[in-house]
C-alpha cells in the first residue's frame, strides 16, 4: 500500500472512533446539562472534521508534479493543517460561549456514576488514537497526522480535567463544571496556536534539515574540498536541498559534475527526506 492509501486508512478509522466519541459526550452532557462534557464532546467533534479535512488534503497533496507546480504538491497538507488549527480557534469560541452561558444561569448538572464510566471509555479510545496517529504520522512522514495526533492528545488532558470537575459536582461544587469548560476552552486554543504556528513556519520556507548535518556528509565524498551556502525547505517528508560545492579548478566539467552527482546521492541515501539537490559548482 503508497503513503497516501495508508494515510488515508489512518483517517478513516481515526474518523470513525472520533464520531463515536464526539457523539457520546456531545449527547451525554446535554442530557446531564454540564457545559464541561458537552464542550469536551464538540473538542472531539473537530478532531472528526479535521479527519474529513484531511482526507480532502491528503488526497490534493498526493498529485504528481506539473508545469506549474514543478515542486509537487505536498504543501496542501500543511495548508490543511492550518485550517484544523483554525477550527480549534472556532471551536474555543464556542466552548467559552457556553461557559459564559453557564455562569449566568447557574444551573447544576446532573452527575452520576454514568457520567465517570462515559469520561473512563472515551479517554481509552482517545489515548488509541493518539497513539496509533503519532505512529503513523511518523511513519509515514505526514504533518497532517502529526498535527491531528497532537490534537487528539489533548483530549486526554481535557477528559481528566473534565473527570476532576465531575468529582468536584458530585461533592457539591456546581461551579466547577462551567470553570472546567473555560479550562477545556483554554486548552483546545493554545493547541490550535501552536498548529498554526508551526505549519505556518513549513509555508514561509523554515529550514528542514540541519546544516552541519548535509555538511558532514558532503564532505566526506572525495573531491570535495569544501561546501558552503547550503539551503534546506519543504516539508518534513519532501525536502528540497540546494548547496554550492568547492573543487579542484583543474578538474574538467564532466569530472565536476562526476562530484557533484555523488554529493547528490549521498544526501539522499542519508536523508530519505531529501528528494532533490542542487548542487553549484565552485573553483576551491
Amino acid at each position: 500500500m503508497d503513503r497516501t492509501a495508508e494515510i488515508k486508512k489512518v483517517l478513516l478509522i481515526t474518523l470513525f472512533l472520533n464520531a463515536a466519541v464526539s457523539a457520546a459526550k456531545v449527547i451525554y452532557g446535554y442530557l446531564a446539562g454540564s457545559v464541561a462534557i458537552t464542550s469536551d464532546g464538540y473538542h472531539s467533534l473537530f478532531d472528526g472534521v479535521s479527519n474529513v479535512v484531511g482526507l480532502i488534503a491528503i488526497r490534493m497533496a498526493s498529485h504528481p508534479p506539473d508545469e506549474c507546480h514543478p515542486y509537487g504538491h505536498r504543501k496542501y497538507e500543511t495548508v490543511f493543517t492550518i485550517f484544523v488549527g483554525v477550527l480549534m480557534l472556532f471551536t474555543c469560541y464556542g466552548i467559552l460561549r457556553d461557559v459564559y452561558k453557564s455562569f449566568a444561569e447557574g444551573t447544576a448538572p446532573q452527575i452520576g456514576m454514568n457520567s465517570f464510566a462515559l469520561m473512563l471509555a472515551t479517554m481509552a479510545v482517545n489515548i488509541f488514537v493518539a497513539v496509533y496517529e503519532r505512529r503513523k504520522g511518523d511513519l509515514l512522514r505526514s504533518e497532517f497526522l502529526i498535527a491531528d495526533s497532537r490534537h487528539t492528545m489533548t483530549d486526554i488532558y481535557v477528559t481528566l480535567g473534565v473527570m476532576v470537575s465531575l468529582v468536584f459536582i458530585s461533592l457539591g461544587y456546581p461551579m466547577a463544571d462551567p470553570i472546567a469548560g473555560m479550562v477545556v476552552g483554554l486548552f483546545v486554543a493554545k493547541a490550535g496556536i501552536g498548529i498554526i504556528r508551526e505549519s505556518a513556519e513549513t509555508l514561509i520556507d523554515r529550514a528542514q534539515t540541519d546544516k552541519q548535518f548535509i555538511k558532514k556528509i558532503v564532505e566526506t565524498v572525495a573531491g570535495v574540498s569544501e561546501c558552503h551556502d547550503i539551503r534546506t525547505r519543504g516539508t518534513r517528508e519532501q525536502v528540497f536541498v540546494d548547496l554550492h560545492l568547492l573543487v579542484d579548478p583543474k578538474l574538467s566539467v564532466e569530472e565536476a559534475h562526476s562530484i557533484a552527482h555523488r554529493v547528490e546521492e549521498k544526501i539522499k541515501r542519508s536523508a530519505p527526506e531529501v528528494i532533490d539537490v542542487v548542487v553549484h559548482i565552485e573553483p576551491a
